[in-house]
Parts: C-alpha cells; sequence; structure tokens
C-alpha cells in the first residue's frame, strides 16, 4: 500500500499521469497495458478530476499515440496529451531554428511544417534503431561545425520499460553529444520545468491542487515537485526497488500501481 499517510490525496483537482510504465509497458507488438489502469483512467474522468497524459514519448505522432492508447482500451484524446515535439515546434519557431532531425520515422510528421533545410541546430528524440553510429556522427559533424551549436533534446530520461526488458533512453545519446561537442543540451520534455509548466496549463489546474504520477524517480516525480506538484512513483514500468532510497528525491507516496493511486485519491474527494 501507499507509504507516509495518505495527507498527499487531498484538495486534488486534476491529475498527470505519465503514459509508458504507468498506463502500459510498452513493447515491438505496440505494448501491453498494465492491469487496471484503463479502469483506472475511467474512474478518473467519471470522478470530475481533470486528467493530463505527460509523455516523454517521441516515437510517434500524439495522433497514432492516442489511436495506440485507444485500441488498448484507454479512453484519451489527443487534446489530452502534453508531448514533447509539439513543444519543441513552438521553440524552433520562435527561435527560427532549422533543425536536423534525429528522431524516430514515426515522429517526423509532428515536423511536417518546420524548415529543415541548411540545418543551424540538432534535435534529438527516442530515435530507437536510429541511434546508429553513422547518424550520431553525422549529428555530430554538424553540431562541431557550428559557431554556437545548439542541441534540443525531446527528454534525457536514461532508461526505459518494454516487454522483453529495459532498453536505452534518449538521455544517454544526448550525453554523447553534450560530451563530443563540449555543449549543453536544452531539454523540451521532462523534467524540464517549462514543459511541466505547459502541462499544468493544459489541464488547467495550479500546481498545489494537481498530482504527477509516473514510474521516473528523477523526470517524473523530482521533476513535477520543483513546479510545486506533489507526485507518486508508481512500481510499475521502470520502478526499481533502488528507487526508494534516492538520494535528492522523495516522493509523496509509493503506489503499488495507478488503480491502487486513484483508489486513495477518490476516497478523499
Amino acid at each position: 500500500m501507499a507509504e507516509r499517510g495518505r495527507g498527499w490525496a487531498r484538495a486534488v483537482r486534476g491529475l498527470l499521469l505519465d503514459v509508458s510504465g504507468v498506463l502500459y509497458d510498452s513493447g515491438a507488438d505496440g505494448g501491453v497495458p498494465i492491469a487496471g489502469s484503463a479502469e483506472a483512467v475511467r474512474r478518473i474522468k467519471a470522478s470530475g478530476l481533470k486528467l493530463q497524459l505527460c509523455t516523454n514519448e517521441t516515437q510517434a505522432t500524439r495522433e497514432d499515440f492516442v489511436r495506440k492508447l485507444r485500441a488498448m482500451g484507454f479512453d484519451v484524446s489527443v487534446a489530452q496529451v502534453t508531448a514533447p515535439a509539439p513543444a519543441a515546434c513552438r521553440l524552433l519557431r520562435e527561435r527560427g531554428l532549422r533543425p536536423h532531425l534525429l528522431v524516430h520515422d514515426g515522429l517526423v510528421p509532428e515536423f511536417a511544417e518546420i524548415d529543415k533545410t541548411n540545418p543551424n541546430c540538432v534535435v534529438l528524440g527516442d530515435a530507437a534503431e536510429n541511434f546508429t553510429y553513422a547518424n550520431l556522427n553525422e549529428a555530430f559533424r554538424l553540431l562541431i561545425g557550428m559557431e554556437k551549436p545548439v542541441l534540443i533534446s525531446l527528454g534525457k530520461g536514461r532508461y526505459y520499460k518494454e516487454t522483453d526488458g529495459l532498453k536505452l533512453d534518449v538521455g544517454a545519446y544526448m550525453k554523447a553529444l553534450e560530451y563530443a561537442c563540449d555543449v549543453q543540451a536544452e531539454v523540451v520534455g521532462k523534467p524540464a520545468k517549462r514543459f511541466f509548466e505547459s502541462a499544468l496549463a493544459e489541464l488547467g489546474v495550479p500546481a498545489e491542487q494537481a498530482i504527477m504520477i509516473g514510474d521516473d524517480i528523477v523526470s517524473d516525480v523530482g521533476g513535477a515537485q520543483q513546479c510545486g506538484m506533489r507526485a507518486l512513483q508508481v512500481r510499475t514500468g521502470k520502478y526499481r526497488p533502488s528507487d526508494e532510497n534516492h538520494p535528492v528525491v522523495k516522493p509523496d507516496a509509493y503506489v503499488n500501481n495507478l488503480a491502487e493511486a486513484v483508489d486513495i485519491i477518490l476516497q478523499q474527494l
């Protein structure tokens, strides 16, 4: 059961949910829902609580992502998804940046309206099999050749869980390019404060009345708490027992899964 009492569950108007590791475990076959998670989403919506998915998903457009979630039984819409690619597109337009994309093939359509000629920055996402030496070296050469290199990363996760085990995430490749090019990446997805603030704005609830629920102790829990939110870590997805001894980040509570968290929150309404 959840620890540290249940005071964290009071005065809640909205929930931000991580997706991979909270709603489902991803995999080559599309992934599998975590037991009880689809029903938990239905209960949240029926309760009148506001709901927003706050994800670092960068292997598909939001439309394709929502289509997959709906096929798994999750009643969600594109408007309920805060994801890094649209935020990156806003940033690129604001600053007149033309990206070289090192991203998953499924994400490329999100950048269809963005000028990509004569790139003056590199945008890095969870490119999976596209993280070849040749592709990384091409991104390196572009960055090292710039007077003021700009590297934008759609997240900085170390790893995530698929049905066949843990997989390296974009953060590992981001660090490689940072080191090689002596550049500091600008992170658009979690745990960036601006990203959580966008999710809260879309949720329409102030930070002190929102709870973030995720499986990543640093990106989900730590990032949300830095924005003034309460944050729970589920013991599903990439959760590891060693997370409970993290030297810096202490969740407001641990819960075994999303269904348990929703049970406790709804009891407090």
